[in-house]
């Protein structure tokens, strides 16, 4: 456990649809609390299965369960190295966008009626004002992560690039993966409720409502970019070892990763 105090605190600087969740920095560690239910759990889970991929392990941000004393309160949560160094930041694809075309990206995105133009769309805008290449294949990889895990918030306040200050972009390790997972247990996925129910009900945000349908475009436009290489047991001794969550919690986490596995089988395999 650790002990955290307000000078710790750091504002949120990227919107999110599920809410804000308490942060702090502290010592070159980022510590996040749970908001909504098991959101650190959904990142220790993912992010250590993204060890057992073919990512490098330069491309994420891999997060190991805390729990956080703040104030007279308790949480659990998760913490991380902060893999912004020297003189680089973070910069949302919403931000560069509107810093760029003084315009919103999601408006912009949401006006075209097709949805595989959407994709196209925003590819070829971030490339064009980052000067980045082979952005569609590092789409690929988020919206192939996403859709497996089932994060719900994914969108352009939550996409970002890193920026210097001379003005120069580099890509950013792939981050938050807080509302996979069925995590969300106060409004959305209440426990004790249909699992198979709140599969068919979670909806994707980055271009479209529909995992699969995100992930067959950019497949399609930008090649399959990643694969698994996990197993169930794998996945039973991360829960196994996740004692800080009740057993009901991380039973139906194991429930939803297998029927993912299941339902993504050819993601797996070298």
């Amino acid at each position: 456990m650790v002990e955290l105090f307000e000078q710790d605190i750091r504002e949120q600087d990227r919107q999110s649809s599920k809410g804000n969740q308490l942060k702090w920095q502290n010592g070159g560690v980022w510590y996040k609390a749970d908001y909504t239910g098991y959101e650190g759990l959904a990142e220790y889970v993912i992010s250590h299965l993204l060890l057992e991929s073919t990512l490098g392990r330069e491309e994420f941000a891999l997060y190991d369960l805390e729990q956080i004393r703040y104030k007279s309160t308790v949480y659990n949560g998760v913490k991380s190295r902060d893999f912004v160094t020297d003189d680089w930041q973070i910069i949302t694809l919403e931000r560069v966008f509107k810093n760029f075309f003084d315009e919103s990206l999601y408006k912009a995105v949401y006006r075209i009626a097709d949805y595989e133009e959407r994709l196209c769309f925003l590819v070829n805008q971030v490339e064009r004002v980052t000067g980045l290449t082979a952005f569609g294949a590092y789409m690929n990889k988020l919206l192939t992560i996403d859709a497996l895990f089932l994060n719900e918030d994914r969108h352009m306040h939550n996409i970002a690039v890193l920026m210097n200050g001379e003005g120069d972009f580099a890509y950013c390790p792939i981050f938050d993966q807080g509302a996979g997972l069925l995590a969300d247990t106060t409004m959305d996925y209440p426990l004790g409720g249909d699992t198979v129910n709140y599969l068919l009900e979670a909806k994707a945000k980055t271009f479209c409502d529909s995992f699969d349908d995100q992930l067959d475009i950019s497949e399609k436009l930008y090649g399959g970019q990643m694969k698994f290489t996990f197993t169930k047991k794998d996945v039973k001794e991360l829960l196994d070892g996740a004692t800080i969550y009740p057993e009901e919690v991380r039973k139906r986490v194991e429930d939803v990763i297998y029927m993912q596995m299941e339902k993504y089988g050819y993601l797996f395999g070298k």
